[in-house]
């Protein structure tokens, strides 16, 4: 399984890496909205629809949805509205679990929550190609991300006790959340002290990594529980030892629309 998890990162690696960093403008949003589609198409599965004409008509309806989004720009705005609005809902049924299944268990809102999840993730790598230091922005992302992740991992295991969601994901602990904070934190203020931020900017740079850090958890604890209710291990096996891209992008779907937000209202760029 290791071997496999390797040879597939390391020939998935470059490409990836190519069109977050390399790619600008339609090709970058094109690039984007392949991943997200096969997103789609993995979604319908976890949303309990196995037959693939079904999975394929989602996956395409989701491609025609970017495609409307990437021509009316100035829909930007409600889509992050809407996705900062889902993910404080998600926290809600995340918590609850499983009680609260029953919000989502008709398949019209398991597939309406598939777009809330996919839709703005595009819109915000989108946005942040036409800011000011782009390519920094999409890297804080996936540096934050990884690092809570790591940090969890690492905290989890070694001092992990007080369970985190154990209806939803029994391997998560309170323990790996500070750790992911701790990771994430430390770095932000050292960043902060040498670029000589004022008080107000580096406590609101810190509120904004911690919240960024949590919302990666919902994130992740989402498709989890998606997965529990649809009794599956990964979202698919187009990575081979990875699982699927859902597998790989659930706390990025979560963290990329609210960091866009965040950015927005503290007028890093326009809408």
């Amino acid at each position: 399984m290791l071997k496999q998890r390797i040879i597939t990162a390391l020939v998935l690696l470059p490409f990836a890496l190519g069109g977050f960093f390399l790619l600008d403008g339609g090709l970058f949003a094109l690039f984007i909205g392949a991943v997200v589609t096969l997103g789609g198409w993995e979604w319908a599965r976890l949303a309990g629809f196995s037959a693939q004409l079904q999975r394929v008509g989602f996956a395409a309806l989701v491609a025609v949805l970017l495609a409307g989004l990437y021509w009316l720009p100035m829909l930007a705005p409600w889509v992050l509205l809407l996705a900062v609005v889902w993910w404080a809902l998600a926290t809600f049924l995340v918590i609850g679990y499983p009680d609260t299944r029953r919000y989502w268990a008709s398949a019209p809102s398991r597939l309406l929550i598939g777009l809330l999840i996919l839709l703005p993730a595009w819109q915000g790598l989108v946005l942040f190609k036409q800011w000011p230091e782009a390519n920094l922005l999409i890297l804080a992302v996936m540096v934050l991300v990884w690092g809570a992740d790591i940090g969890a991992y690492f905290f989890g295991r070694r001092f992990g006790r007080r369970k985190l969601a154990p209806q939803v994901s029994p391997g998560k602990s309170w323990e790996g959340v500070f750790g992911g904070l701790f990771v994430t934190l430390v770095p932000c203020a050292v960043v902060g002290v040498y670029r000589d931020w004022s008080i107000s900017h580096l406590l609101l740079a810190l509120l904004g990594t911690a919240l960024v850090v949590m919302i990666s958890v919902v994130g992740d604890l989402t498709e989890s529980m998606f997965k529990r209710q649809a009794g599956i291990k990964d979202s698919s096996n187009l990575l081979p030892g990875h699982g699927g891209v859902l597998d790989r992008i659930d706390s990025l779907t979560a963290v990329i629309p609210v960091f866009a937000a965040l950015l927005w209202l503290s007028g890093w760029g326009a809408l």
